[in-house]
């Protein structure tokens, strides 16, 4: 018997994993909310919904979080009529969303108090690789219930890296986008000082793309430098900004240093400030050069 699949959270990362789970023959159970994407397809896939965390939890044997981070998960866990309230015996939570490893940790140890098991499975890539399946998977968490789980996993993502024990598949998540967003905006930094400085975009996509410069970071950015099309990093500015702030927190919790990460944190800030929480992260160039 395939294990019974719950998912709250079906936003533009969120409506692929479910999409790819239904594909793979696992009966799917929603949670109706008004941030989800048009669940037409997923209805149309067999998929049925619940109007509450709790509800979804009791359909669930294995339930996925898609939220946007640590105060929605802690919500969507602890609330009157949350998950916590409706978990099954041994069910399995597997949180998918970038969050604060405390409070992974904090809320890992709520579900084992509630006879369900936790594991913290943040992804990698973009809104095109959920809807192909192919998500990369930074996964937290005790190997048996890892191993128990992976057939879910294995539906939606193409490369799973086992990261350790439970919150280390979210530390994991953050040093990855910290070193990703801090690239993307040292990169805008430098192509907003070159339009000031009269370069052309081609030149210096040409120079970074044979020289030192080149990587992931540029390909994301080379649409909006070249032709001001945001879209090869549909990630939202406020988005970028939490998760740097994760970041600083985190670095905070271990007494790490995080000078270049208070800088990064700043330029995001200061780029929401300026443009609004709805901007695309490319578009940070265009913010840049305005000043």
């Amino acid at each position: 018997m395939k294990a019974t699949v719950g998912i709250i959270g079906v936003g533009m990362m969120g409506h692929g994993i479910a999409r790819n789970v239904l594909k793979h023959g696992f009966a799917l159970t929603a949670l109706e909310h008004p941030g989800n994407q048009p669940l037409t397809e997923l209805l149309a896939g067999g998929a049925t919904t619940q109007a509450s965390a709790r509800a979804v939890a009791q359909a669930s044997d294995v339930l996925i979080l898609c939220v946007t981070g640590s105060p929605e998960v802690e919500a969507v866990l602890t609330g009157d009529d949350g998950v916590l309230a409706g978990l099954r015996p041994g069910a399995i939570v597997v949180d998918c969303s970038t969050a604060i490893p405390t409070s992974s940790e904090r809320m890992a140890a709520l579900v084992h108090e509630r006879g369900g098991r936790f594991v913290d499975a943040p992804m990698t890539r973009s809104v095109q690789h959920a809807h192909d399946g192919k998500l990369n998977l930074l996964v937290g968490g005790a190997d048996a219930d890892i191993t128990e789980v992976l057939p879910v996993l294995q539906c939606f993502a193409e490369n799973i890296v086992r990261t350790g024990g439970t919150g280390s598949g979210h530390r994991m998540k953050l040093l990855h986008n910290f070193v990703s967003l801090g690239s993307v905006a040292l990169l805008a930094e430098a192509a907003a000082c070159a339009q000031r400085g009269g370069i052309a975009m081609p030149v210096l996509v040409e120079v970074l793309a044979t020289g030192g410069g080149a990587g992931i970071a540029l390909e994301r950015l080379k649409p909006y430098l070249l032709n001001e099309d945001p879209s090869g990093l549909q990630f939202f500015m406020s988005n970028a900004l939490k998760d740097l702030g994760y970041y600083v927190n985190m670095a905070t919790d271990a007494s790490a240093q995080h000078a270049i990460a208070d800088a990064v944190a700043g330029t995001y800030d200061h780029a929401v400030q300026q443009g609004g929480p709805r901007k695309l992260v490319p578009e940070l160039v265009g913010l840049l050069a305005q000043g």
